[in-house]
């Protein structure tokens, strides 16, 4: 193992890294892994070791590893044109190309999309179209935006307000005054054990409908929801839930944002998890599956019905005053294009959902009974696994034993890569679309013999 060379020192002497103790990583108390390559769902470090990745980066090298045919039409775009903006009106063939196929793919009333580089800034966009729209309908007090708990939309200022995950308030000062919270769709933790689903869901439904009234819903301008919970805990929702939220919103004249960062482009088994569960929104957020993560690129797709108003509101007030420089890059359109061509081609949104049934139940048979997980859950290739020290009693463990990062750690040393998600004790699994079943029997039984390495002696 190559450990205290000059890479490993500069790294540790320059790099700051997302979501990382900074301390410990600057005086080489926590372990770093420098990636050098990957093959469909593996990846390969430079000391030699060969990982599935079974959280596909973070949710988004979704077509896998090492396609040859996003590289080389990345290459294409940059010998031809490595950059032009898009503002007033300029544009590039990829672009335009995106734009359509990504039309295409959104349900039906959705035929316009502004580009941007991340899910945070996609979503940042997003507010700000709220408040035009909700301008130029002459009700500027429509401002508030309603999340949800252990939702997640980002970590700027706007986007971690609408992030209801204390990691990204805490010491920031947020949530901003515009954003505020109301119950998270998980029935693992519903506030009483004998509730059923259908009365949980009458729960979430009341509790929005008393945030809306506490709030007045003259103030509010939009609601922001993943179809799936995501980064807080990979939490389907209860049967009916968007079936009772939508309504609520529709009552008290509240857009809908859909936020499909992760869910977008297949993950579920369908091209768009909002066509998943039947969600009719007003934006839908798209990054990570957009390109795979090939290059960086985000959008922001608009319903025809948002869309009139800010065809009026630029008649009005003449261009829309927002826009970042790398808005609709050539070379992250290219990507998208090349991308969204080997979804189709390779059947990975028919795999996500056949090979997920399977994943979905082989987690369920080798984790299901095991004495310290009390729920195996999820959707199409998004799984959780949470653990408890007593699942019977719904009692759980220590935060500060860290018994999930410990279970991650084990898994990684037999060759896997999972995720320990925030606020919980959650082991994560997001694999690549292209993921075979005698891959998700590799994860499933490594995920058990680590489980069982850590708590043996429990």
């Amino acid at each position: 193992m190559l450990t205290n060379d000059q890479l490993d020192q500069w790294d540790r002497a320059h790099f700051l890294h997302a979501s990382t103790h900074f301390a410990q990583h600057a005086r080489g108390e926590s372990p770093t892994r420098i990636v050098t390559g990957g093959e469909g769902v593996h990846i390969t470090d430079r000391d030699g070791n060969r990982m599935l990745d079974a959280f596909a980066g973070l949710y988004c090298v979704n077509v896998g590893y090492g396609r040859t045919e996003i590289a080389e039409a990345i290459a294409k775009q940059a010998h031809e044109l490595a950059y032009y903006h898009s503002y007033v009106g300029h544009g590039t063939e990829a672009s335009i190309r995106l734009a359509h196929m990504v039309a295409e793919r959104a349900p039906a009333h959705m035929n316009r999309v502004y580009f941007g580089l991340s899910g945070s800034d996609a979503n940042e966009t997003n507010v700000k179209l709220v408040w035009y729209y909700w301008n130029v309908k002459g009700r500027p007090e429509k401002r508030k935006i309603i999340s949800r708990w252990r939702g997640y939309h980002g970590s700027g200022l706007i986007t971690g307000s609408l992030t209801g995950l204390t990691p990204f308030h805490a010491k920031f000062g947020l949530p901003m005054a515009e954003v505020v919270h109301t119950e998270a769709p998980y029935y693992f933790r519903r506030p009483r054990r004998d509730m059923s689903e259908a009365e949980f869901v009458a729960h979430c439904a009341a509790e929005l409908e008393a945030l809306i009234d506490r709030e007045g819903a003259d103030s509010i301008g939009a609601f922001i929801g993943e179809p799936i919970l995501g980064t807080g805990g990979i939490v389907p929702p209860p049967a009916g839930y968007w079936e009772a939220i939508q309504p609520i919103l529709k009552k008290h004249d509240i857009l809908l944002i859909t936020d499909e960062v992760v869910t977008g482009f297949g993950r579920l088994g369908t091209m768009m998890g909002s066509t998943h569960y039947g969600i009719t929104p007003d934006i839908i957020t798209i990054a990570k599956g957009l390109t795979s993560a090939y290059a960086p690129l985000s959008g922001s797709i608009v319903s025809d019905g948002v869309f009139a108003v800010l065809e009026e509101g630029t008649d009005k007030f003449g261009p829309f005053g927002h826009g970042w420089t790398y808005s609709a890059h050539p070379i992250g359109a290219a990507a998208g294009v090349a991308n969204l061509k080997l979804v189709d081609e390779l059947g990975l949104v028919q795999n996500a959902r056949e090979t997920g049934a399977y994943f979905q139940n082989a987690l369920r048979e080798r984790l299901g009974s095991h004495r310290f997980v009390g729920d195996v859950r999820g959707e199409g290739l998004m799984a959780a696994v949470e653990l408890q020290r007593d699942p019977d009693a719904g009692t759980d463990f220590d935060a500060a034993d860290k018994i999930t990062a410990q279970v991650v750690g084990a898994m990684a040393k037999r060759g896997v890569i999972a995720r320990a998600m925030p606020q919980g004790e959650i082991i994560g699994f997001a694999p690549p679309l292209c993921i075979t079943p005698a891959e998700v029997d590799v994860i499933a039984d490594a995920t058990a013999q680590a489980l069982e390495d850590v708590t043996g002696q429990l």
